[in-house]
């Protein structure tokens, strides 16, 4: 298998792709004039506003929904595997790709917004509905949803699962396989009491594990913040071909820089658009802003954090794909341990045991947003089948239960293999999509800057900027907004105001 995986990924992350996510990044934040700037502290308002009903949930649990997958193995394990192949530079690239990535999040879940749909009493969104519902493309739209779910079901899963396993085996001596049952016994608890169980998981634990495991962070940097300025130097001179000992393999630190800073923030693949979409807001523009926002959240604070640990406690080897190791003072170590390394070489005796802790957290909030997704492209094949039937729910927690303990008796290699495909389809295929809906999204901007502009709580009527197959805005919402009492309306609209 492993030896397929990687033949595949060697045709899905060419250097194309690579330089696509860069690119169309760049192009969103051109169109839309730096929103990503100038909108910020729009982003952090907008967070807190709206409320949750029986058919949605609020921003702030969306928001924590799509962080609870954002925020996991990826920027913990990502992060050293991404310094470890290519070197110091790859963090400036993370950034890079962040950046402008930030823009294309917004792109993608103004989207999801504008094209959701209502099944079965629940608000879904996603990159099939609006391949569907915005460029009229169903037949593409079955095959985004069969893809994801084969993501989310299969690829990805097994990252998460064999680092932590992997994690408790090196801190406590616990066997992959115990570890392995042990995720599969709580996993099912959580995924089985369906999505409001979820998001009420995600929005308690969500910022009590990130803000446990900055706080570890800046500990460690005010321990060495002498290093500070030595680190910033390594990681710019590294990116840019200036350091002597990094600067020849440029290449690799562009390729895993944005190919492991994806996978961590999802920006551009179109992973966090689902939980978009359940979102409960009055114009698809407040909730693209939020997603953005998390955007920052998940890189320039949690991934910077574990790189600044790693990099300047000098935990790290840097062994290149193809090329003789550069550096190799921790021997056959696994990159997924250099974080661990790190807060051991401060707190001694403390840090392998902290890591696996903080790397089960993130481990169980990115698994339930896997299901999440998972569960919402089922819906929409269900719904395209014109089938009620609830054994297909079923039997994808069954599946994705089952790959979670297979995968704990799995090399590191193979897992983070097949999660590098998963990501690279879902980039072509979302990237693609996106683009051809561009006007779209500069539509629904223009009209939200408009509103605001003009003093008012933004309300989506996409009729009047002859954007069709809107069929959510144009019922059910006008009917949810007649039924809403007053005083909600006055508590929006103020919110907006402030």
């Amino acid at each position: 298998m492993s030896d397929i995986v990687n033949w595949l990924n060697g045709y899905v992350w060419s250097p194309i792709l690579v330089y696509l996510l860069l690119g169309i990044g760049f192009m969103y934040t051109i169109l839309t004039r730096f929103i990503q700037v100038r909108c910020f502290k729009e982003m952090i308002k907008l967070v807190f506003e709206g409320r949750g009903s029986k058919a949605g949930v609020s921003s702030f649990q969306s928001l924590a929904l799509s962080l609870g997958g954002r925020i996991g193995v990826g920027n913990v394990a990502g992060v050293a595997t991404a310094i470890s192949l290519g070197g110091p530079g790859a963090v400036f690239w993370m950034w890079l790709a962040a950046f402008f990535g930030s823009a294309t999040s917004f792109t993608e879940i103004t989207l999801t917004q504008v094209y959701k749909r209502k099944i079965d009493g629940e608000y879904r969104g996603g990159t099939p509905f609006y391949i569907d519902y915005g460029l009229n493309q169903k037949w593409f739209a079955i095959i985004s949803a069969f893809l994801t779910l084969l993501v989310m079901g299969f690829l990805w899963p097994g990252v998460q699962a064999n680092t932590v396993a992997l994690a408790m085996h090196d801190a406590f001596g616990i066997p992959p396989i115990i570890t392995g049952i042990f995720v599969v016994i709580l996993l099912g608890a959580i995924i089985f009491g369906g999505i409001k169980r979820i998001a009420k998981y995600s929005q308690i634990v969500v910022p009590f594990m990130a803000s446990g495991y900055i706080i570890m962070c800046l500990i460690i940097l005010v321990f060495n913040f002498t290093n500070i300025p030595s680190v910033i130097s390594l990681i710019i001179t590294s990116a840019f071909h200036l350091n002597a000992t990094f600067g020849g393999i440029i290449g690799s630190a562009i390729a895993f820089g944005v190919q492991r800073g994806v996978y961590a923030n999802g920006a551009g693949l179109g992973s966090e658009t689902y939980e978009s979409g359940c979102a409960e807001v009055s114009h698809p523009a407040k909730q693209g802003l939020v997603q953005a926002f998390s955007v920052y959240i998940d890189t320039f604070l949690v991934c910077t954090s574990t790189a600044f640990m790693i990099l300047m406690t000098g935990m790290y080897d840097v062994k290149p794909k193809g090329m003789a190791p550069i550096t190799n003072k921790l021997g056959d170590v696994a990159p997924s341990l250099y974080t661990q390394l790190a807060v051991d070489s401060v707190f001694h005796k403390f840090g392998a045991a902290f890591i696996s802790i903080a790397l089960l957290f993130f481990c169980f909030t990115t698994l339930t947003s896997y299901y999440y997704k998972a569960e919402t492209n089922l819906a929409f094949l269900r719904q395209n089948l014109k089938t009620k039937s609830i054994w297909p729910n079923q039997i994808l927690k069954i599946i994705l239960l089952a790959t979670v303990l297979y995968s704990t008796l799995k090399t590191a290699a193979t897992v983070w293999a097949m999660g590098d495909l998963g990501t690279g389809i879902l980039a072509w295929v979302n990237l693609t999509v996106i683009f051809f809906l561009t006007k779209t999204v500069l539509k629904v901007l223009k009209d939200y800057e408009m509103q605001k502009k003009a003093g008012n709580n933004p309300l989506f009527e996409p009729a009047k900027l002859g954007i069709k197959g809107a069929d959510f805005w144009e019922k059910e919402y006008k009917e949810i907004e007649q039924d809403m009492p007053k005083e909600s309306k006055a508590i929006e609209s103020t919110a907006t105001s402030i």
